[in-house]
């Protein structure tokens, strides 16, 4: 049988066991949001090499301001969340016991690849040392293995509080998530205004909870049914507006990833910027919902969507291994370019592109075994399960600097 027939026939198959009230539409959403992760991280994410041939993080971003548009196109956390959000209170409606047992479901299944990956790196990385791997490439590489994963620790913090979302939903409908703006927006003018100078550093951290939260109270308030195409419309006007008042005006920095060198970032911790390119983007996704759902009903494009949503947490934990899986092998041949040379130039970035089918390839073959530590560990027995959290704990300790 053909390759295009034997995929015709997978996602015949994947339709046929698509239950009918799936909503197809928010899955597209989330697949969406989760191939915007790898995509700006290979992208948007480079790499020098020193003079032992470790490699060190570099950003093109540094060398081509023009490129920080790419980024309002690549961060598209605020509709994961968003569509989290959604998620969450209708699976939250449908729990069985609990809610705390609902929790302690949502947790395990987002911390089981966590674990996963850093375990494996633990055991991985002496044996890199081993072979010759430099120290600096190590740290390189357990950076950016850790770099996606602070997003898990943030996701479980505001699932939990879905409930208390779910009042406010009631309560105040998509106006619900306004406080958190207000908050947000009130940081920021303590860091950035007047009184910037007497402002301690710390404060910034105070924006990471409702920052992110925003958007994923938007979807608990679009899930109750409480914003409608008013409110998307709302949402994106609004939106829209202020991020060009943020950028023309108040001279937030063009790019919603961290730049290397300047003193300002938009990201870590969230800056107003974030939210209002959230907004926008929750508007325009409730607006487009019943398009997508339409252009999902196809069963070629149903069936890739159902895929990344089942590989979702392997996608998020794993796609910076394999762009390292590239890049280590290929800091031995010397420099190389898009890969192990630094992003100066417009070859480059031509380069990188070209690199980019490679980096999928080899998250594809990851995924086929990494997959499965999104499954239930149900044959792991104690001993393993507490050896995996001591190695996943070592890891962060050296991926951190702490040792």
């Amino acid at each position: 049988m053909s390759a295009p027939a034997t995929l015709k026939r997978a996602a015949d198959r994947i339709e046929r066991q698509t239950p009918a009230h799936r909503d197809r539409a928010v899955d597209g959403l989330r697949a969406l949001a989760l191939l915007a992760v790898p995509t700006g991280h290979w992208l948007l994410g480079g790499f020098t090499l020193d003079a032992e041939g470790g490699l060190h993080n570099a950003s093109p971003l540094s060398s081509f301001g023009a490129l920080a548009p790419a980024s309002w196109v690549l961060q598209m956390l605020g509709i994961f969340f968003l569509v989290g959000g959604y998620a969450s209170v209708l699976s939250y409606h449908r729990r069985k016991g609990s809610a705390g047992e609902w929790l302690k479901g949502r947790i395990a299944r987002l911390g089981r690849p966590v674990l996963g990956v850093t375990a494996v790196w633990a055991l991985a990385a002496p044996v890199l040392y081993a072979a010759g791997v430099p120290e600096a490439t190590l740290r390189t590489g357990a950076t950016l293995v850790i770099q996606p994963l602070w997003f898990v620790g943030v996701y479980v913090v505001v699932t939990a509080l879905t409930p208390y979302c779910v009042r406010a939903a009631r309560r105040l409908g998509g106006w619900a998530a306004a406080p958190l703006l207000a908050s947000v927006a009130a940081v920021d003018f303590l860091r950035y205004g007047p009184l910037a100078d007497s402002v301690p550093s710390w404060l910034a951290v105070v924006n990471i909870l409702p920052g992110w939260l925003f958007a994923y109270q938007l979807g608990v308030s679009w899930g109750e049914g409480r914003i409608g195409r008013r409110g998307a419309w709302l949402l994106l006007a609004g939106g829209t507006l202020l991020f060009a008042a943020l950028l023309a005006v108040f001279h937030y920095p063009a790019s919603m990833v961290g730049v290397p060198g300047e003193a300002r970032t938009n990201s870590h911790p969230p800056s107003l910027l974030v939210l209002a390119l959230a907004s926008a983007q929750s508007g325009a996704a409730m607006l487009l919902r019943g398009r997508l759902a339409r252009l999902l009903a196809r069963p070629a494009l149903w069936a890739p969507v159902v895929v990344i949503n089942l590989c979702a947490m392997t996608i998020l934990c794993w796609h910076q291994t394999a762009m390292l899986a590239a890049a280590v092998p290929g800091s031995f041949a010397g420099p190389l370019a898009g890969l192990t040379t630094a992003p100066d130039s417009l070859g480059w970035i031509a380069a990188r592109v070209a690199w980019m089918p490679v980096f999928a390839v080899l998250l594809v073959g990851i995924a086929r075994y990494a997959r499965r530590f999104e499954e239930p560990w149900s044959r792991a027995t104690a001993v393993r399960r507490t050896l995996a959290g001591v190695l996943a704990a070592c890891f962060a300790v050296f991926a951190l600097g702490l040792a």
